[in-house]
């Protein structure tokens, strides 16, 4: 079967070893045709007068929209599914710290100092830490549920002073987070809304919500109840599987809905079960990013997480190990292909929320008052197919990956880590030891030069440049599989970076975890920019999603861009039929914000770009 290509060479060795196994690396070559309508953005089908597409000849659709409504309308539609996403896994991880406080889940806090700072910050005035956690998660809801026209009120709280400030002044607060998706469902039907920019400043909002909430409030959340990153070295790839363990894969975004099973498997009773059938124990294997945040937070979860594996395109090849016994999932990056490769190597899957349904998957809705009931279902669900399966299934573990990541990255382990401030490397930028700072974050996909090619070797150029690199989302799983989080990639930077990596021994490109990640890189720049009194578009700093593969991407981008950030892409989103809206999203809303688009498909001249953004930022701030 043909296959694209891959940044991880060990990965793909080891799928063409697999011929009898079809996945995602098999399928590109068939759908390499594009629908140049959908590549566009031109094609509306909101109505059975439709589908229309816009052509020159054909400039407006039967009712009249023309290239740029119809263009505008697919992309706030796409932000606001991405939006929802992050703002459902908020709501739950709010109801969970709820539950956590009620004494409902048997969830313990393991972030103490987390908890205090919010309570603080939200000014809280109970000091019980139970009903702390209580208030804290009553705020966040009651923010989530406000109407529309009412400003959610831990904006302020949570934004630089800076950005809350312009964006009051361009109108773009947001209102209640799921009034504002659903007003933006409602604004791009049909015969509605055919302002474009209004539409694109609506997106804006969506952006804000997203990240401030969506990423930053459910990174807070998840460090109470789960604790927080701590800076250490892990192993990663398939070789974190040891087939002498019952090994459960994990997939999704939600960790909450996994914590309690964490301190499940590695009870006596737990450990009874596995022997008493020929297992050493159970472990957790992290896929996607869910497995991407337990790595952060590794330090604290030793014996039940075996490690994290991969990015989302890596799930398919870890299941044809056949090291896996169970599938559980929570959420998407859980792609539908995994689930004929279960049924070939008989791997059971479990649910624990119907929006990520599989086909042939057991359901298992997720109740806070009832996680230990579904941590104990989960346990035996996997030793049945452990007792099942093993023995008829052959297990094949490559050796992949490598030994000394460095993960646990976030605002408060790295500042620890400099001493306690920033200062050292806002000196280390200003004497140009490091250029400056590129956030090469989100997704993989297969289609920009092949399975991370293009944020490997994009991340190459920038470190070769003495630009240190931040990693968050899926990118984090392709970086670290190919050794770049490994302190040993010093090697691969330029002359003043390789220097500062050997001397204070880390990696040029520091891995702060999963997509909702992108939050505490947001909490970085803010301190940086505070120290400094600046605002953030001030910073040396570029981000690049080079992979983005969907609609959560975009609600990314939307508050990379109210950030005031410059944000490369490799592909462009579906927006190119309109010259209006592509023009607003690479050059007007600079403007406005600060932020831009730049569009790039080839590797080298995408770092130059940065890197001349980089360094003109870096002589303002000199100068």
């Amino acid at each position: 079967m043909e296959m694209c290509t891959s940044a991880d060479k060990k990965l793909i060795d080891f799928m063409r070893s697999k011929f009898e196994v079809e996945t995602s690396f098999n399928r590109v070559s068939s759908q390499a045709v594009k629908c140049g309508f959908g590549m566009q953005g031109v094609c509306c089908r909101l109505c059975t007068n439709g589908p229309c597409r816009i052509t020159p000849q054909s400039p407006k659709g039967v009712c009249g929209a023309t290239a740029d409504t119809i263009v505008a309308r697919n992309f706030l539609r796409s932000v606001a599914a991405g939006a929802a996403c992050y703002l459902h896994i908020l709501e739950n991880t709010a109801k969970n710290l709820r539950a956590l406080g009620q004494g409902k889940n048997g969830l313990t806090i393991k972030g103490p100092e987390t908890l205090r700072e919010l309570a603080e910050m939200f000014e809280i005035e109970e000091t019980d830490p139970a009903q702390q956690a209580v208030k804290i998660a009553e705020r966040v809801l009651e923010d989530l549920y406000l109407p529309r026209e009412q400003q959610m009120t831990l904006v302020e709280k949570l934004a630089y002073r800076s950005r809350f400030q312009r964006w009051k002044e361009l109108n773009i607060l947001p209102g209640g987070a799921k009034s504002e998706v659903f007003d933006a469902i409602v604004k791009t039907s049909t015969n509605l809304s055919s302002d474009p920019v209004d539409m694109l400043l609506h997106a804006l909002k969506l952006g804000i919500a997203t990240g401030l909430y969506g990423l930053t409030l459910t990174n807070y959340l998840n460090d109470i109840m789960l604790g927080e990153p701590q800076i250490t070295t892990a192993k990663v790839g398939f070789s974190v599987v040891d087939p002498d363990y019952i090994n459960i894969m994990v997939t999704g975004h939600q960790h909450s809905l996994i914590g309690v099973l964490q301190d499940k498997i590695v009870t006596p009773e737990a450990d009874a079960l596995a022997s008493k059938n020929g297992a050493k124990g159970f472990k957790i294997v992290g896929c996607t990013c869910v497995g991407q945040d337990m790595q952060q937070r590794g330090a604290h979860y030793r014996k039940a997480f075996a490690g994290h594996v991969g990015n989302n395109f890596t799930s398919e090849a870890l299941l044809a190990t056949g090291g896996i016994d169970l599938v559980v999932s929570d959420f998407n990056c859980t792609v539908p292909g995994i689930e004929t490769i279960c049924e070939q190597f008989q791997v059971a899957q479990i649910c624990l929320d119907d929006v990520a349904k599989k086909s042939n998957a057991d359901f298992i809705r997720f109740d806070s008052s009832e996680a230990a009931d579904i941590a104990e279902k989960i346990m035996h669900a996997a030793l049945e197919s452990y007792t099942r399966r093993r023995g008829k299934v052959q297990v094949d573990i490559p050796d992949h990956g490598c030994d000394d990541a460095v993960t646990g990255l976030s605002k408060k382990s790295l500042k620890s880590f400099l001493g306690g401030n920033f200062k050292p490397l806002i000196d280390l930028i200003a004497s140009g030891k490091i250029r400056g700072v590129a956030a090469v974050v989100g997704c993989s996909n297969l289609t920009a030069k092949g399975h991370d090619v293009f944020t490997v070797e994009l991340t190459k150029e920038l470190i070769k440049r003495d630009i240190i690199v931040l990693s968050a989302g899926c990118t984090s799983g392709g970086l670290e599989n190919v050794g770049l989080t490994s302190p040993g990639a010093a090697e691969l930077a330029g002359d003043n970076l390789k220097e500062v990596c050997r001397t204070l021994g880390i990696p040029p490109v520091l891995n702060f975890g999963p997509c909702l990640a992108i939050g505490r890189l947001e909490t970085v720049a803010a301190e940086l920019a505070q120290a400094l009194d600046i605002d953030i578009p001030e910073l040396p700093l570029v981000l690049s999603a080079p992979q983005w593969l969907e609609e959560q991407a975009l609600a990314d981008a939307s508050f990379g861009l109210a950030l005031g950030l410059p944000i490369h892409v490799a592909i462009p989103p579906f927006v190119t039929g309109s010259q209006l809206v592509s023009k607003v999203l690479t050059e007007d809303v600079e403007q406005l914000t600060g932020g831009k688009v730049i569009v790039e498909g080839e590797i080298v001249p995408a770092a130059e770009k940065l890197a001349d953004i980089i360094e003109q930022k870096r002589k303002a701030l000199l100068s």
